[in-house]
């Protein structure tokens, strides 16, 4: 048996006795009152009226025991905790018990489900996984935890205890889950877990369990060093961007076997001069909504190097809600004509497509009539990427890395091939990065691939490369 129906059960009973027990003891009192004081001249009818109220107050206790005045802690479809509920209830066991773990279940592919059966079998799933989850956890002797749908596919469950102690158990059940079937359905099924040595607070772990599994899924990703707390991290993010604390590196790229432009790598300083590096921060410093303020930061430090050779380009990464934001934009322009010996190249990339695409390419076409190249990162993974070459008008488009792998290039040849040959068309150059070998590097330029870029390139130098 699942411990929200449980729970749900107990909260309405408690409910009830706190409402209804007052009237019952009201209604007890006055009859016993009325007895005491008149029961010489009561008539017969008094007490079948007494039994009868009495009757109607016991019935009103129960009712609200099972209508609970429609308060609902309970998901009508999995019969787990609701969303807000779970949370609340999560934060009163994290303040009670130091050594905590978070479990998170995600049904990847509900919205495929969704689709193609239908969404009453999309709730069967969801029903069905959660039943599992309790049944395979009761085997391993682990019961009465909380458990709760918090959204879309996603069930988060705390057990008491840190991570070690359930690690086996957990990786067992996500391998198990693998060959998961509801009927006929297939059921994709992934998961992550943490503990209170991460953070004790319920939506710092929550955070972090959705990026762990994310990187879990998608292994070209490594762990984020969790050796910071988030609290510290966002006061060392703060501090930096506001001291502008910054480490600026370069990496050449090359075309026709000669350095064409440079690309700017950039890290934040802490205090004590630990380097903070973009995958670590970015996600936090968008979620104190200071995007904007660390770009222009980034912006204004870039046009401040004084580098040697002025004919060498520079590009950065920039967010494309910075390049769609007035302030950004203004500043850009400003320093672009200021410095007009200095050719920078924009690099950008989003997980949600833009659907206003004129106004995009008239802020593109402002930014490259004042001498700025626009480059489209990540095609080949992010569809957005994809759009935005058939769309936009730019003038470069990089590869996704995933691509750079000499087996994954090999076996995507012809998928390279074909994004190749859409971008030459649209008069857009193809890039590269992150290239590692000698063999793809002689394949890129089979390909006719027009910008190579890697670490291994690097360390061979210019004279090498041919």
């Amino acid at each position: 048996m699942l411990l929200p129906q449980t729970k749900e059960r107990e909260y309405r009973f408690k409910l009830a006795l706190r409402i209804g027990l007052p009237i019952f003891a009201l209604i007890v009192a006055l009859i016993s009152h009325t007895l005491v004081d008149n029961y010489e001249i009561l008539k017969f009818s008094f007490y079948i009226e007494s039994l009868l109220l009495l009757l109607v107050s016991i019935y009103f206790i129960f009712y609200l025991i099972y209508s609970g005045f429609d308060v609902k802690i309970t998901d009508d479809v999995t019969k787990t905790f609701t969303r807000d509920y779970l949370l609340k209830y999560l934060k009163n066991e994290l303040q009670r018990n130091k050594e905590y773990t978070l479990v998170l279940v995600s049904i990847d592919n509900l919205n495929d489900i969704n689709s193609l059966y239908g969404i009453k079998n999309g709730d069967k799933v969801l029903l069905d996984v959660a039943e599992w989850i309790c049944e395979y956890l009761d085997s391993q002797k682990i019961s009465s935890f909380p458990m709760g749908h918090i959204k879309g596919g996603d069930f988060i469950l705390g057990l008491k205890g840190l991570k070690k102690e359930y690690s086996t158990t957990l990786e067992l059940m996500y391998l198990k889950a693998r060959e998961y079937k509801v009927g006929d359905i297939e059921v994709k099924i992934s998961g992550a877990y943490i503990d209170t040595l991460y953070s004790n607070d319920i939506n710092y772990m929550l955070e972090k369990i959705f990026d762990i599994q994310q990187k879990n899924i998608d292994s070209r990703y490594k762990e984020v060093d969790e050796t910071i707390s988030p609290n510290e991290l966002e006061t060392l993010i703060i501090d930096a961007i506001r001291k502008r604390a910054v480490s600026i590196t370069t990496q050449s790229v090359f075309q026709d076997d000669k350095v064409v432009f440079k690309e700017y790598f950039i890290k934040l300083m802490t205090h004590d001069q630990r380097v903070l590096y973009p995958k670590s921060y970015l996600k936090v410093i968008h979620k104190l909504s200071l995007g904007v303020e660390y770009d222009l930061m980034i912006l204004e430090e870039i046009f401040a190097r004084n580098e040697v050779d002025t004919e060498i380009r520079y590009a950065f990464n920039v967010s494309a809600i910075s390049l769609r934001n007035k302030k950004y934009f203004k500043r850009l322009i400003e320093l672009a004509k200021e410095h007009n010996d200095k050719k920078i190249i924009l690099i950008f990339s989003e997980q949600q497509y833009y659907a206003h695409t004129q106004k995009f390419n008239s802020i593109l076409y402002s930014l490259r009539k004042n001498g700025i190249s626009i480059t489209i990162d990540r095609l080949g993974s992010l569809h957005t990427s994809f759009l935005y070459l058939r769309e936009l008008d730019i003038d470069y488009v990089r590869f996704d890395s995933y691509y750079s792998n000499e087996i994954k290039f090999m076996q995507n040849s012809s998928i390279i091939d074909g994004f190749i040959t859409m971008a030459h068309n649209k008069g857009v150059q193809a890039w590269m990065k992150n290239i590692e070998s000698l063999n793809v590097v002689t394949e890129a330029k089979k390909m006719k691939i027009d910008f190579i870029q890697g670490k291994f390139l690097s360390d061979l130098g210019e004279e090498n490369v041919k």
